[in-house]
C-alpha cells in the first residue's frame, strides 16, 4: 500500500510566553524567558520558587465556564490550543466525515491538580464529598475526549502517556494514522499542567530542578557548564495534521510536511538516559530512514535539551553518533532555555518552533548559554543567545522522557 503524504495545516499553543504561535516564535527568537516566580500557590517551604507558570489564562475565552469546570487545567490548555489550531487550519468539521477525523493528544501526568484537590476534600470532608467529575477530570484521555466532543470527531481518539516524549509520540501516531489511510485529519499534540504543589514537590524531591531562585529567567541553561537542573513549566501545543492532496485541493495553508517518525526505548533506567545516547541516536536514525532523508540534508535540530547534566551530554553524544562530522555544522538549539520543560506538552510546542523556523528562515537560540560544557562538545553549534537567519528545508525535533522513551520527528518545507 502506498503511504499517503501528511502535512501540518493548523498550529495552536498555550505557553508562559504567549497563546499565539506567531507571538511565541517571535519571543523565542528574541530570547525572552517565560520563567518567573510561582504565584498560584505558596512555595515558601519548597527549595524551588519558580517555574513557567501561565498566569493570565482565561478558559472562558474558549469554552463555557460551566463546561470548563468539568475539566482539569491540562484539558483546558488542550482545548484552547485545539480551538486555535483548528481555526488556523480553516477546517469546517460540519463538512467532514466525522469518522475520518481523529484526535490523539498526549500528556505525561494528566489531571494532577484534580487529584490534589479531591484528596483534600476526601481527608477534610469524607468520601461523600469527592466530586463526581473527579475521574473525568483527572484521566489522561480527558483532553482527547473533550476535543473530540468539541469538534464532533468520531475517528480514532486516544491519549499517549510517555512522560516527556508524549508529544512526539502522539504526533507520530497521528502521522501513521493518516499515512495508512485510517483518517484524513487528526488533531494532535500534548498538554500538561503539573506546576502544582505535588508536581513541584515531586521534582524537588527527585533533585531534578534548578535552584536559581535569585534569577529565574536564567535558570534553564541547556548545554551550559553551570546548569543545575530543568525548570518545570505548563502549557499545550496542538497541531492539525491532514492528508496532503485534500489539504492542497481545499487551498489550506501548509506549514510543513511530516516526513518521518522514529521511536525507541533505552531499556536502561527509569529516569537516566543511556550515557552513550544510543537509544536517542537510534530514534533519530529510524526517523531519518522513515523520512528517506540523509543526515546532511537536515538544516536544524530542535534538541530535547533539558538543562540537566545527563540528558544534555547523552543527546550531544547521540547527535554526533548519527551526524558524524556534520554534527559540527548543523545548528542545534533548545527552546527549553526560554520556555522551561512542559513535560508531556513540550515536544508538541518544540515541533511548532521547528516548523516556524522552516517558515521564517530563522533558528531560535539557546539562551543562557554562557559557558558551553566541554562534555557536550564545544565544537557543536548550539546557537547561543542570538537567533540566526538560515534557510531550513528539513528539521528534526527530538524528545526523550523518563522511562527511557525516545521519539523523533522529521519535518520538511513544502
Amino acid at each position: 500500500m502506498n503511504r499517503r503524504r501528511v502535512v501540518i495545516t493548523g498550529l495552536g499553543c498555550v505557553t508562559a510566553l504567549s497563546e499565539s504561535v506567531d507571538e511565541l516564535f517571535t519571543a523565542l527568537c528574541e530570547g525572552k524567558s517565560g520563567v518567573s516566580t510561582i504565584e498560584s500557590f505558596d512555595t515558601s517551604q519548597y527549595p524551588v520558587h519558580f517555574g513557567g507558570e501561565i498566569k493570565h489564562f482565561d478558559v472562558s475565552q474558549y469554552v463555557d465556564k460551566r463546561e470548563a469546570k468539568r475539566m482539569d487545567r491540562f484539558t483546558q490548555f488542550a482545548i484552547a490550543g485545539a480551538i486555535n489550531a483548528v481555526k488556523d487550519s480553516g477546517l469546517d468539521f460540519a463538512k467532514e466525515d466525522p469518522y475520518r477525523v481523529g484526535v490523539i493528544v498526549g500528556t505525561g501526568i494528566g489531571g494532577i491538580k484534580e487529584i490534589e484537590e479531591q484528596h483534600v476534600r476526601l481527608i477534610e470532608k469524607g468520601p461523600g464529598k469527592v466530586s463526581p467529575f473527579c475521574v473525568p477530570r483527572l484521566m489522561s484521555n480527558a483532553a482527547s475526549g473533550n476535543i473530540a466532543i468539541q469538534f464532533g470527531a468520531r475517528g480514532p481518539c486516544f491519549a499517549v502517556s510517555s512522560a516527556c516524549a508524549s508529544g512526539n509520540h502522539t504526533i507520530g501516531e497521528a502521522f501513521c494514522n493518516i499515512a495508512s489511510n485510517r483518517s484524513d485529519v487528526v488533531i494532535t499534540g500534548g498538554s500538561e499542567a503539573a506546576l502544582t504543589p505535588i508536581g513541584l514537590g515531586s521534582f524537588c524531591a527527585a533533585r531534578s530542578l534548578s535552584l536559581r531562585n535569585d534569577n529565574p529567567p536564567i535558570a534553564s541553561r541547556p548545554f551550559d557548564r553551570d546548569r543545575d537542573g530543568f525548570v518545570l513549566t505548563e502549557g499545550a501545543g496542538i497541531l492539525v495534521l491532514e492528508e496532503f492532496e485534500r489539504a492542497r485541493k481545499r487551498g489550506a495553508t501548509i506549514y510543513a510536511e511530516l516526513l518521518g517518525y522514529g521511536a525507541t526505548d533505552d531499556g536502561y533506567h527509569i529516569t537516566a538516559p543511556l550515557p552513550n545516547g544510543e537509544g536517542a541516536a537510534m530514534a533519530m536514525r529510524v526517523a531519518l530512514a522513515d523520512a528517506k532523508v540523509n543526515p546532511q540534508d537536515v538544516g536544524y535540530i530542535n534538541a530535547h535539551g533539558t538543562s540537566t547534566e545527563l540528558n544534555d551530554i547523552a543527546e550531544s553524544t547521540a547527535i554526533k553518533s548519527v551526524f558524524g562530522q556534520y554534527a559540527y555544522k548543523v545548528p542545534v538549539s533548545s527552546t527549553k532555555s526560554c520556555l522551561g520543560h512542559m513535560l508531556g506538552a513540550t515536544a508538541a510546542v518544540e515541533l511548532i518552533a521547528a516548523i516556524k523556523a522552516i517558515n521564517r528562515s530563522v533558528i531560535p537560540p539557546t539562551i543562557n548559554l554562557d559557558h558551553p560544557d566541554e562534555r557536550c562538545d564545544l565544537k557543536m553549534d548550539y546557537v547561543p543567545w542570538t537567533a540566526r537567519e538560515a534557510k531550513v528545508d528539513i528539521a528534526i525535533s527530538n524528545s526523550f522522557g523518563f522511562g527511557g522513551h525516545n521519539a523523533c520527528l522529521v519535518v520538511r518545507k513544502v
